[in-house]
């Protein structure tokens, strides 16, 4: 019997987890689990019919050998002997098929459980709003994927069949047992409410420290989550923290080793109590039955017997004492996993909505105002490590921020950091949803459209261009996975990082690395503009697409990004202002308000705020007119 359970539950609030044993698992759970079961209903019918008869079948063994030794090789007829032989051999054939047959079916149902969970989680998971991953680590929501996924699925397989094969085993050894002599059956049966709170004993504690340990297993898996990636691997290398990394990893890993040498020792105390009481059991039914078969009330088959189906019933009944935990852990499985998937998404496709038509390069700002949602409203207090309550006051980011570019016009976003812009760029292709006001792209607000068509009009390329580790076509083709090889090259060609691509000895087929850490700042870039280029939107936005490149790389992107906004509307934020002297419109940005707006010449005659920003950026002499 195994004690190790999944993850324990988690409630919602942003408080520490509470343990199995002190979880109330609602009925609309237990409702829920059973309406995933549905749709493997015929499978678990076949596979629990098998079970129970596979349970039935214990007693037979310990009855034949009863009526060998009685019948057989006490009364002297050898054929009979042989005949039962052979019948204890068929039983035994039989028992080994059927164990086959439920494994096979047990497999068939878990892993089409674990199947359902999975893409469920997955699916409403990728459909949750960006602040849910912005609060979220990533180790923990794997976890839920995995861990509980399994410990859920084990509610119809290991959980279930062994409660319905130990119930069915207990009842039927229990009438053979009276059957053959009720007498000695209620002394031996004496003995087992010690199996009972023993049980009961260890459940209690093992309950809490598995659900500690599997915390300090997640918070390992967080740490080596973040520290493993190039990006924390790098930080560490720059920033030399080794040695109070290897502490701060050795005091997660021995606060589970410790845990896990509690949970051992607790486990032998029970193991040995679970080797004493049968010991003790059986000594007393050869105690006991062998004095009536020296008075001749019991043959010495049925003594045999007795003790035989006596060892058959400790299992089951050993099993049947942990049911209550068994069950438990596998319905707070289920209830950690319904926790997210019952975690709304802030952002939904609305009833009718429409789609909008790929050319729509019309973008609007109708007096939007916007504040970042609270983590009561995006997360789960299990998934992050370090969750905190917050206040509910949340500073307005953006406020009565209105602007229009009209198809083909760039509209640049300048201010200081913090002022909104990356802010502004996020609710265009509504990463969020603005609180008041409306955001519209060709004539509708974005609320009104189809999430897939709004994400076919918008394109991005930000200042760390992620890339997935796989090859350079792969990530390309993520844009256009239709996208012939002939487009693939026009696209690179565009982005001025062709000749790059053929140099390297796989070409297209070129591994990229972990977020593409195996490529330079300036090539992700180019890359990342070819893959726009390939999915070809009406509306591009560009987040600081050059900051943090070299003057070479800067070029290079910039003439790549010259083709990439040809003909299309564009919402550029620069943090060089060289970038963006030709945009149609410059919209200047300061606590969340357009402070000013107009062309480079103009805003520059206006002396305000971009001029400021101007001649601190290029002027070193103050002697050096401004144009």
């Amino acid at each position: 019997m195994s004690f190790m359970s999944p993850n324990a539950a988690a409630w919602r609030s942003m408080r520490s987890d509470r343990s199995v044993v002190d979880r109330r698992v609602s009925r609309e759970t237990v409702r829920r689990v059973f309406g995933f079961a549905r749709p493997h209903r015929r499978l678990i019918a076949i596979f629990l019919s098998i079970t129970v008869v596979d349970s039935a079948m214990v007693i037979v063994t310990p009855l034949l050998v009863q009526r060998i030794v009685d019948d057989g090789i006490i009364a002297g007829d050898g054929g009979l002997v042989t005949r039962l032989a052979l019948a204890m051999a068929g039983a035994a054939l039989l028992s080994a098929v059927l164990a086959v047959f439920a494994g096979w079916f047990s497999s068939r149902i878990g892993e089409g459980l674990i199947f359902d969970l999975r893409t469920q989680v997955f699916g409403h998971v990728q459909r949750q709003s960006l602040a849910f991953f912005t609060r979220t680590q990533t180790g923990a929501l794997v976890s839920r994927l995995n861990n509980d996924v399994i410990g859920a699925q084990r509610a119809f397989t290991s959980t279930l069949s062994s409660t319905v094969s130990n119930s069915i085993a207990v009842i039927v050894v229990g009438i053979a047992m009276i059957a053959l002599s009720w007498q000695v059956t209620l002394l031996c049966l004496v003995m087992f409410p010690i199996l009972f709170f023993v049980s009961r004993w260890v459940g209690a504690r093992l309950a809490g420290l598995t659900r500690q340990q599997m915390d300090g297993n997640a918070d390992l898996g967080n740490v080596m989550t973040e520290r493993f990636n190039v990006g924390g691997a790098m930080l560490l290398k720059l920033f030399g923290r080794r040695s109070e990394e290897d502490d701060l990893f050795a005091t997660k890993a021995a606060r589970v080793r410790d845990l896990g040498i509690r949970i051992s020792l607790i486990t032998r105390i029970f193991g040995a109590s679970m080797m004493l009481v049968p010991a003790l059991a059986t000594a007393l039914v050869y105690g006991v039955g062998g004095h009536l078969a020296v008075d001749g009330t019991l043959t010495v088959g049925t003594l045999l017997a007795l003790a035989t189906l006596l060892l058959r019933l400790l299992g089951p009944l050993q099993g049947l004492s942990n049911v209550r935990i068994d069950v438990m852990t596998a319905l707070v499985s289920f209830e950690r996993v319904f926790e997210v998937l019952d975690l709304p998404s802030l952002i939904k496709q609305k009833h009718g909505a429409v789609a909008l038509p790929r050319d729509a390069g019309r973008l609007e700002f109708d007096h939007v105002s916007f504040s970042y949602p609270g983590a009561d409203e995006v997360s789960l207090g299990s998934l992050e490590n370090l969750a905190r309550t917050e206040s509910k006051e949340r500073p307005q980011v953006l406020t009565d921020v209105g602007f229009v570019a009209e198809p083909g016009q760039m509209i640049a976003l300048v201010g200081p950091s913090g002022a909104g812009k990356s802010t502004v760029t996020h609710l265009v292709a509504r990463l969020y949803d603005v609180g008041a006001g409306a955001v519209r792209v060709g004539g509708h607000d974005v609320r009104d459209v189809t999430l897939q068509s709004l994400e076919d009009v918008v394109g991005y390329v930000t200042q760390d261009a992620h890339m997935f580790h796989d090859t350079i076509g792969a990530n390309l083709r993520y844009a256009r996975p239709d996208a012939t090889d002939d487009q693939v090259w026009d696209a690179l060609e565009a982005a001025q990082i062709a000749p790059l691509v053929r140099s390297l000895a796989d070409g297209l087929d070129t591994v990229v690395g972990d977020r593409g850490y195996r490529l330079s700042g300036g090539e992700r870039q180019r890359l990342a503009i070819a893959r726009l280029l390939l999915k070809a939107p009406a509306i591009v936005v560009l987040d600081e697409a050059t900051a943090h490149l070299d003057s070479e790389s800067e070029a290079a992107v910039q003439r790549a990004l010259d083709a990439a906004l040809e003909g299309r509307t564009s919402l550029v934020i620069a943090h060089r202002l060289s970038t963006v002297r030709n945009a149609d419109q410059i919209l200047v940005l300061d606590g969340g308000r357009i402070a000013e707006f107009g062309t480079h010449a103009q805003l520059l005659d206006g002396d305000g705020l971009y001029a400021d920003l101007y001649r601190t950026q290029f002027f070193t002499d103050d002697a050096v007119p401004i144009d």
